[in-house]
């Protein structure tokens, strides 16, 4: 198949306009026309994975980590980040990543690693805001049902759990159309007075032409009327970080060995422990230590990341223990959600997960 076609799927799960501004996901190497039989699959795309594409055969690597934050200036292989760029382009692999968009996606990295957890309830810990967008509409009475029909499966009307989600209100329209006019009632050069339903339904603003573009095809005017608003709400199926419940309460110590048996840590990092139960559980995969004040918020007891700072970790001031079980470790399981979900999709596509250790990170104990 083409390489656009897994990108295109990839990007409806996570969508790029919902990475952070300074992260670089996306095709990084690599021509959308390109014909991909196997993938393979890695949380970072090292020199050594790209041999591994090599010898294996992938044509793709779909990384987790983008192999290029800032622009390159030179190609001459001093670098690693130059070097692995060459050899991926000398051996026709694209290279692709989904890092940031997925992270905050609601059924991204993080419930991911709530689902290794075991952790239920799970929700959004910090929802972005200002990505919804309202549309407001006018429609002939009897052209309504076919218009929000078009909305909806262009992806507006999502409300949480909720789909379909729109308001009416019936009222009268009037129009007076010149002599270039074929009006859908009414004839030209005469006021004509229609009845009408206002129809108002959000949307991600990520969709908008995509939404625009149903309502023309669907609305029977000629000149369609409608309003576009932005919105502050917040988004609750995007966002930084996760909460979620453990089963059972359970002593922080016994609490900390699940969470190194699970994440496969050899060892975490942790704040005093405060004598008291773990019930409510925050987790952020990688550098989430800036989502402290939202997980002691949310009530949560323990608060799972990584990349801790010495000072940072005064700041649980006795209301939260952090445990910073490592970058590699909270995020390694993405490798098996990405498995998954392409699986899903493409039955004929050959995936393969890397069998390199990307962590560049060794513990001597």
């Amino acid at each position: 198949m083409k390489l656009t076609e897994i990108i295109a799927y990839l990007e409806s799960i996570a969508p790029p306009a919902y990475q952070e501004d300074y992260d670089n996901s996306g095709l990084i190497v690599g021509l959308p026309a390109q014909d991909i039989t196997q993938v393979l699959i890695s949380l970072d795309c090292t020199e050594a994975v790209v041999d591994e594409a090599i010898k294996t055969g992938c044509q793709l690597i779909v990384s987790h980590h983008p192999i290029v934050f800032k622009g390159l200036k030179r190609f001459n292989g001093k670098t690693y980040v130059e070097r692995v760029v060459q050899k991926a382009i000398k051996h026709d692999i694209a290279l692709y990543a989904i890092h940031t968009n997925l992270d905050n996606m609601a059924a991204g990295v993080n419930a991911k690693i709530c689902e290794v957890l075991g952790l239920k309830n799970c929700r959004i810990l910090q929802p972005k805001g200002g990505l919804l967008k309202k549309l407001v509409t006018y429609v002939p009475l009897a052209q309504a049902d076919a218009v929000k029909d078009a909305l909806f499966k262009a992806g507006a009307g999502h409300i949480g759990n909720y789909s379909e989600c729109s308001f009416s209100a019936a009222g009268q329209g009037s129009f007076n159309g010149n002599a270039q006019t074929h009006p859908f009632a009414g004839e030209p050069g005469q006021r004509h007075y229609e009845e009408e339903v206002r129809v108002e339904t959000v949307y991600p603003a990520n969709l908008e032409s995509k939404v625009l573009m149903a309502l023309f095809l669907a609305h029977p005017y000629e000149e369609v009327a409608y309003d576009l608003y932005q919105l502050t709400n917040q988004h609750q199926q995007i966002g930084s970080g996760t909460i979620g419940e453990a089963e059972q309460p359970v002593d922080e110590s016994a609490y900390l060995q699940h969470v190194k048996t699970q994440l496969k840590a050899a060892v975490i990092r942790h704040t005093e422990l405060l004598g008291r139960p773990v019930k409510k559980v925050a987790v952020c995969g990688g550098s989430g230590g800036s989502l402290l004040k939202q997980a002691i918020a949310a009530g949560a007891d323990m608060f799972i990341t990584a990349d801790y700072k010495y000072h940072e970790f005064f700041d649980a001031e006795g209301k939260i223990v952090i445990a910073d079980a490592g970058h590699f470790e909270s995020e390694q399981f993405t490798q098996q959600l990405l498995f998954d979900v392409l699986q899903e999709r493409f039955e004929g596509l050959q995936l393969r997960l890397t069998a390199v250790n990307t962590n560049p990170v060794k513990y001597f104990i």
